[in-house]
């Protein structure tokens, strides 16, 4: 990406700084683990046997269990090894789709931090004709090519990864129709409107939960930085350069959103006030005092910046004249439940997209 952008006037730079203590603070939160039910068919197993053009090959598959895999791919880009979690369609007799699903700041590397163990992603999806492929990697690095390694980080090049390198991969391993859409929470709800933006046509639909599109003005930057910078320690001038460098807005869905023109978008957040998954008796509160506090505090101050930066984001969608389907919950805060409620209500756009 070599598009140079001027980076807008500094907004909401008060509640940026007010709130940054947050932002690196539910970087590390954990939550309760939600483990899903596991299907039982029977599909077609992923072919191992593959490598190609770009260098990218399959190196391992586990059947862990019904229609789910996981899948180690090699990335050339990157020279590692990269974790996925595969559900397989409820019916493989034929081509099916791919939906992407990203995960959050921590990139599911832990289950805490990774939808299938989080959401009923196993079961929600047991009965529908899609492959579904989650990477278990990707912390802090919000999935994009990062200008240089990082002592920390290391070297990321996951926008390459996602839209070169892995898709066609998948195609033939899984025996996919060749269409795909991409979806991701926080971290990963800003890095998905800037694939589809820098990959026009690529993705037949977006969905993006919780996240800040804009990332060169003061609050975006801030929001990115603590990300980056909070748990995993890398280096955002290692990522995007300086702080008044092009690649800043040239990474900003924001000033960026023509690119998006034509592509299905399906966008939530909370507002950061308590909802219904903020009481002690919640499954995943489980009567925890603290828990809860932190929840309120920590993923309520962090709802609130999201619904800012969406708020701020649907404005500039509908002065371009862009359609998108943009839900402002009445209540919620940074958090699992609402993203399992935001996967179930944002099927439908994303079905349609895929042609199923």
């Amino acid at each position: 990406m070599t598009s140079t952008r001027h980076r807008p006037v500094g907004r909401f730079a008060a509640q940026g700084r007010a709130v940054a203590a947050g932002i690196a603070v539910v970087a590390a939160t954990t939550l309760l683990p939600f483990a899903p039910a596991v299907a039982t068919a029977a599909p077609v197993e992923p072919v191992t046997d593959v490598t190609t053009a770009s260098g990218a090959r399959v190196e391992s598959v586990e059947h862990v269990g019904g229609l789910e895999y996981l899948v180690t791919v090699y990335s050339p880009s990157m020279d590692r090894s990269v974790p996925l979690q595969v559900f397989r369609p409820a019916d493989t007799s034929v081509p099916r789709p791919t939906y992407y699903l990203l995960n959050g700041a921590s990139g599911g590397e832990d289950p805490s931090s990774n939808w299938p163990d989080q959401a009923d992603v196993a079961t929600f999806f047991a009965d529908k004709n899609v492959n579904v492929v989650i990477p278990r990697a990707g912390a802090f690095s919000y999935y994009t090519d990062w200008v240089a390694d990082d002592p920390e980080l290391g070297r990321n090049k996951w926008e390459t990864f996602l839209t070169q390198e892995l898709p066609p991969l998948v195609d033939e391993s899984l025996g996919t129709t060749g269409t795909q859409a991409v979806g991701g929470i926080s971290m990963a709800a800003s890095a998905v409107l800037m694939l589809a933006a820098d990959n026009p046509g690529f993705y037949s639909s977006v969905a993006s939960f919780s996240g800040c599109a804009g990332t060169s003005d003061d609050l975006g930057r801030a929001f990115v930085k603590l990300v980056v910078e909070a748990r995993g320690g890398g280096d955002t001038e290692n990522m995007w350069g300086p702080d008044d460098g092009p690649e800043w807005a040239a990474n900003d869905a924001l000033l960026n959103a023509d690119k998006l023109r034509g592509t299905p978008m399906y966008i939530t957040t909370g507002n950061g006030l308590p909802g219904f998954d903020e009481t002690l008796q919640s499954a995943r509160i489980a009567g925890d005092v603290p828990a809860l506090v932190n929840r309120v505090l920590v993923g309520g101050g962090i709802e609130s910046i999201t619904a800012t930066c969406t708020r701020t984001f649907a404005e500039r969608l509908a002065q371009l004249q862009i359609p998108a389907k943009v839900k402002f919950r009445d209540n919620g805060t940074h958090s699992w439940a609402y993203w399992q409620e935001d996967l179930h209500e944002s099927w439908p756009t994303v079905a349609a997209s895929l042609g199923i």
